[in-house]
């Protein structure tokens, strides 16, 4: 069962399990499986009304367990892991898992989680465990072994309940954790400081012509402070802007010292044009000339870390063909005209733009963008699963899709220069 953090305590553990349809109410097999694995014998007989020897004989029928044996490997190993060997395990993963990951995991079950989570260790890779263990606790080592001997000569196994397949790899190569390299994708980018940096927000919304006025924009700015300030970042708003006010904030902010941060987020709510981003007075930036701001040769502390920027803005007058998908249902809709910038060459930076070039994007006047306001909710909703960045992009790029406005279609778009997986 994936995604716990939610879990805060057995009610919600029950429920999920009846969600997931791994219990029902004539069927508790899977409870009695965990009391037996965890030694609870107690509550298995009072509560359940079953014994250790009828679960044990009932186990050995062929697909009865759910739990594999690979995850009580991992329950194993832990119980006999003392609060000064876990203190040792996170010594030796420093170059491995980020700090602020390793200080959050409390038990040696979380550390667990997080190794899993980067790639250095599954079901049919236990290398990385194995050298730990033989530098820190040797007598458990030979779990290890009576395991990979018990998986030895099948080509796939099963890791947990949800069945999935890993293929297994040679069980006794033993790995140097100062050289061991993880995949660039499997190891994110760190974030371990705080704050881990600033979220300016650049919002316009009365411009000098009241017509242009942005209704809304304050719903979006109120949502992506609470999402990033939740996400440890120091958030500052500078509203109303001509356009060569924004780009000195931008090249102010180019100028600061970042290297205490891991992190730097922009996002900018406007009017525009394709290519651009409007002031109040109505002139035109260039999104090109605002982002290059960040670039290796002009921000040398962002060097190597990743640059956000989310753009609420159109990126032309079109209107985009709505097939078959049921009326959004919202009365008040508004557009922004806007802008696309090509950094094809620029390492680390990410833009996600509310719609592709050419095409309006849609803003409610009541409660705020589309975009903006669907980018928050994921955020919100996947950020504690540590889910990356760009699969959460991905997750609005389909929720904005599936949408039909006053007949029209909107399409965000995601533009990425990052080398790692970025998770908050």
């Amino acid at each position: 069962m994936k995604k716990q953090e939610s879990i805060q305590d057995s009610k919600d553990f029950f429920q999920k399990l009846q969600e997931k349809g791994m219990i029902a109410e004539d069927d508790l097999t899977f409870i009695k499986e965990l009391l037996l694995r965890i030694n609870r014998i107690d509550l298995l007989t009072d509560k359940l009304r079953s014994s250790r020897e009828e679960m044990e004989q009932e186990l050995k029928i062929p697909g009865k367990a759910k739990i594999s044996t690979y995850r009580l490997l991992l329950y194993k190993i832990a119980e006999e892991l003392t609060e000064d060997d876990v203190v040792n395990v996170k010594f030796l993963l420093q170059t491995c898992i980020a700090k602020n990951k390793l200080q959050n995991s409390t038990t040696v079950l979380k550390i667990f989680i997080e190794m899993e989570k980067i790639g250095i260790m599954n079901g049919g890779d236990l290398k990385v465990l194995k050298d730990i263990l033989q530098r820190l606790r040797c007598d458990l080592v030979k779990n290890i072994n009576a395991y990979e001997e018990e998986i030895k000569g099948s080509s796939m196994f099963l890791i947990g309940p949800g069945h999935q397949e890993v293929a297994c790899s040679k069980p006794n190569e033993s790995v140097d954790l100062e050289e061991m390299t993880i995949p660039q994708l499997k190891r994110p980018y760190k974030m371990e400081n705080y704050p881990h940096g600033y979220c300016v927000i650049l919002n316009n919304y009365n411009f000098k012509d009241p017509d242009n006025t942005r209704s809304g924009a304050d719903k979006d700015s109120e949502a992506l402070k609470k999402v990033f300030t939740s996400l440890q970042f120091q958030i500052i708003e500078h509203s109303n802007l001509e356009a060569k006010q924004m780009l000195e904030i931008m090249q102010m902010y180019s100028k600061k010292d970042h290297s205490n941060m891991d992190c730097f987020i922009c996002c900018l709510l406007s009017h525009g044009d394709k290519g651009q981003l409007k002031g109040t007075d109505w002139k035109s930036v260039p999104i090109k000339g605002l982002v290059s701001c960040f670039t290796g040769s002009n921000c040398k502390s962002l060097v190597g870390k990743p640059k956000l920027f989310f753009i609420q803005a159109c990126q032309g007058t079109h209107k985009q063909q709505s097939i078959s998908v049921e009326e959004d249902g919202c009365q008040k809709l508004e557009t922004d005209a806007s802008l696309l910038p090509s950094v094809p060459d620029w390492a680390d930076i990410l833009i996600g733009m509310a719609t592709v070039e050419d095409y309006q994007c849609y803003r409610y006047t009541d409660r705020g963008s589309v975009y903006i306001q669907c980018l928050c909710k994921e955020m919100e909703s996947l950020c504690p699963h540590h889910v990356d960045l760009v699969t959460i992009l991905t997750n609005v790029n389909k929720d904005v899709g599936d949408k039909v406005f006053q007949g029209s279609k909107q399409m965000p778009e995601i533009i990425s220069t990052l080398r790692r997986q970025l998770i908050f």
